[in-house]
């Protein structure tokens, strides 16, 4: 087997890369260890960026997006007790955010690649990378019992956090820096409708909550956790009690109940790897970053990742110019620093620390968001972060 570009994972940065890959006539085959149900069935991210919507449309596969995609021109953020707006859509000249489940981008992007008869190999068992430092790279793997060798111009590293790809790469070679954080989130998906049409992001004494959504119907909602919590510790009812008690203002109205359906509990990770890339190995999105889940990030980055990759493989091929390939990382760094730099100013101002300093912490917390919401420049700041910067 032969392609140009061998992708490993068939997520949203492997998936799109592929896309852009074919729309400059560059072949691709897509190889993913997970079967097709269960990667289009893994709940994880739900806003994207006006970047990234613009991009998925460009790509042709927006269509169900813009039909059942939510989008928002504001986002709430909640503490002592009131509710303020932050009017995205008027501090950013007119940019606003979409809602829309990354396992439906996934399904959108999957179908499209099907349907364009390209390859995506799922289930694929065994994989490893061979040649990465010379001219032809190769993927050897195992699928349906046989085994397989791909040879390769380039390899584009896609699998996420445990994937194979950065685990190739010598260690010796790579900077590595990561932030553990002291607690978690416990995530829930209901049948209830939202009691806001905009995201709330609560301060509470008892621990950070959200309240977010995907569709009219659906709610999704997350409360701060210990780290070591289990969810079996959390029945239904002990759920809504801490949903209630943190979102649910005097003078609005509360959160809406409904049968929980999807449930779990994320630990947080800041995670960034230097350099992205090795020989002929480029990698992308969470395989080669992590950040918190507050600042609404992860699958927007991984398809800001593919967006340079792509566009420099092109350069390659079309033009013989391999300057873009050579600077992918530094050009990737520069926007993965500036959106972890944004996930963790979220994080430490909206969740309660085990280690408070008698206090202190709460006080600079809380003097944060009265700033936030009164000062038109710290608005600015936040809302342009938030919607996603067209350039860093």
């Amino acid at each position: 087997m032969r392609t140009q570009v061998a992708i490993i994972g068939a997520g949203p940065a492997g998936l799109t890369l592929a896309h852009l890959l074919r729309q400059h006539g560059i072949a691709s085959v897509v190889l993913e260890h997970r079967d097709r149900a269960y990667v289009e069935g893994r709940v994880r991210a739900g806003v994207l960026e006006q970047g990234t919507v613009d991009l998925l449309n460009e790509l042709g596969v927006g269509a169900r997006m813009k039909r059942e995609g939510l989008i928002h021109h504001g986002f709430y953020l909640q503490f002592e007790g009131e509710c303020h707006r932050i009017n995205m859509h008027e501090l950013t000249g007119g940019r606003a955010i979409t809602v829309y489940g990354q396992q439906e981008v996934v399904k959108d992007l999957i179908a499209a690649r099907l349907a364009q008869g390209e390859p995506i190999r799922f289930e694929v068992r065994e994989l490893s990378l061979h040649g990465l430092d010379s001219d032809q790279p190769k993927v050897r793997f195992l699928h349906a019992g046989e085994p397989h060798e791909l040879l390769c111009d380039y390899i584009a590293g896609c699998d996420g956090y445990h994937g194979v790809s950065r685990a190739t790469i010598p260690t010796s070679l790579l900077n590595i820096y990561q932030k553990i954080y002291p607690f978690a989130w416990l995530g829930i998906l209901a049948h209830a409708a939202p009691s806001s049409d905009e995201l709330i992001y609560a301060y509470h004494e008892r621990g950070f909550a959200l309240q977010s959504m995907r569709s009219p119907s659906v709610s999704r909602l997350y409360v701060q956790c210990p780290l070591d919590d289990r969810i079996e510790e959390w029945s239904d009812d002990r759920i809504w009690s801490e949903l209630h008690a943190r979102l649910d203002l005097n003078d609005g109205p509360p959160i809406n109940d409904g049968p929980i359906f999807e449930r779990g509990i994320t630990a947080f990770r800041s995670f960034v790897v230097e350099p992205m890339q090795f020989g002929r190995l480029f990698l992308a999105g969470d395989a080669a970053h992590t950040v918190p889940p507050t600042g609404a990030k992860g699958m927007n980055l991984a398809i800001a990742d593919v967006r340079v990759l792509g566009a420099a493989l092109a350069a390659r091929y079309h033009e013989g110019r391999d300057d873009q390939l050579r600077a992918y990382s530094a050009t990737c760094l520069r926007r993965i620093w500036r959106a972890e730099h944004f996930s963790w100013y979220m994080t430490s101002m909206l969740h309660r620390f085990p280690d408070n300093d008698s206090g202190f912490q709460n006080q600079m917390q809380l003097s944060q968001l009265r700033y936030s919401v009164t000062s038109r420049a710290a608005a600015t700041s936040l809302a342009e972060n938030y919607v996603g910067l067209s350039q860093v």
